[in-house]
């Protein structure tokens, strides 16, 4: 990305006593980017976002916001504002007052914040709301006002603390298609803190997962999809089979393992590939796995396993099945697909994958 950092983080560390809430980090956050931040509760994904709001103080390191650092600056002396969870909209306050509110505090006139008040609610789409109590607002009306508030004064970076948490799943798909739109439009950074794959993969040009206040992988939706960086971002996603073996030796472009479940091939890496005798993770998405009848003869990537529940999501399905061992698989299928394979619990079948398929996890 050809984009220079607005903000950096160098060497942040937050503790809360002896609790180390997030580790040592680097990060650059590029001008004009939508980058999220996701992981599970307490990895640290909230206090690096509250570190950036001037919320918390770092216990070490430096932020720097277009170069200068801002560790000392107070919450409203920076260009960072951020849109709660709980949207901290103020109930006094009708619609176009709650986004006059940052304007007024930085002393613009009454007209002119007026003015650009009114602009911004009929960008969001709800300039005939503006005489309204907040309290008889919907749930996405609430989220575009407290997005035109913080927007309004024209922000290099904008925080979005689990904004579309609360919505129903059909508003917050609409939301997410605005907040994009947004922040192509305007050109502004927004950094999106989630513990949700699908808000994280739907809007982020880059995406940090995080795990126990440190960074597990930085990257594209589609390459941390596709090349899970560590074991845990695989099992953090929930979308790969990950198996382990020990790697007995090689043919052609691909290393031959041997583990519980059988015998598989999987492609070199580009790294320093695995020597004979080491033991090994791997792992395979459940949209690039197949199934079939059970047995025959016994060919690389194959593991016959028991159908023990489907789980449906639209026009596809996840077919779960337990190994012998009792390991969970999943197959990803379009529904197609499963009525032709015709599944049920307790059914045996075979899943089966491509060598080139799997993803050798560093490590």
């Amino acid at each position: 990305m050809s984009r220079q950092p607005l903000v950096t983080l160098e060497g942040i560390r937050k503790s809360f006593g002896d609790y180390v809430a997030v580790q040592p980090l680097d990060l650059a956050i590029h001008a004009g980017e939508f980058l999220a931040l996701m992981g599970s509760s307490g990895c640290g994904k909230t206090t690096t976002l509250r570190m950036l709001a001037g919320l918390e103080s770092p216990s070490a390191g430096t932020i720097r916001l277009s170069g200068q650092p801002i560790n000392h600056l107070p919450a409203w002396q920076r260009d960072t504002p951020l849109v709660w969870q709980n949207l901290a909209l103020f109930p006094f306050l009708n619609v176009i007052e709650n986004v006059e509110f940052a304007l007024k505090m930085r002393g613009v006139g009454r007209a002119e914040r007026r003015r650009r008040a009114e602009a911004w609610l009929d960008r969001m789409q709800i300039a005939e709301f503006a005489g309204r109590a907040i309290s008889h607002l919907s749930g996405g009306q609430r989220q575009r006002v407290a997005l035109a508030r913080s927007l309004v004064i024209e922000p290099q970076i904008l925080l979005l603390d689990e904004p579309l948490s609360a919505l129903d799943a059909a508003l917050k798909v609409r939301m997410q298609s605005v907040l994009k739109s947004l922040q192509r439009e305007t050109g502004i950074t927004f950094v999106y803190v989630t513990h949700s794959q699908s808000e994280a993969f739907a809007m982020a040009d880059r995406v940090v997962i995080m795990s126990r206040g440190k960074v597990e992988q930085i990257g594209t939706p589609q390459d941390i999809y596709n090349r899970p960086g560590t074991r845990f971002v695989a099992e953090f996603l929930g979308s790969s089979n990950i198996l382990s073996g020990r790697v007995t030796g090689s043919t052609g472009p691909h290393l031959n393992v041997d583990g519980p479940l059988g015998h598989f091939q999987v492609p070199h890496c580009d790294a320093t590939p695995p020597q004979s005798g080491q033991e090994i993770d791997f792992s395979v998405l459940g949209a690039l796995c197949d199934l079939g009848p059970p047995g025959g003869d016994p060919r690389p990537n194959q593991i016959d396993a028991r159908i023990v529940g489907e789980e449906f999501e639209g026009a596809f399905a996840t077919i779960y099945l337990e190994a012998d061992t009792g390991q969970e698989l999943r197959v990803q299928k379009s529904q197609a697909d499963i009525a032709r394979l015709e599944p049920s619990p307790g059914k045996r079948m075979a899943v089966f994958w491509r060598a080139q398929d799997c993803h050798l996890l560093p490590g």
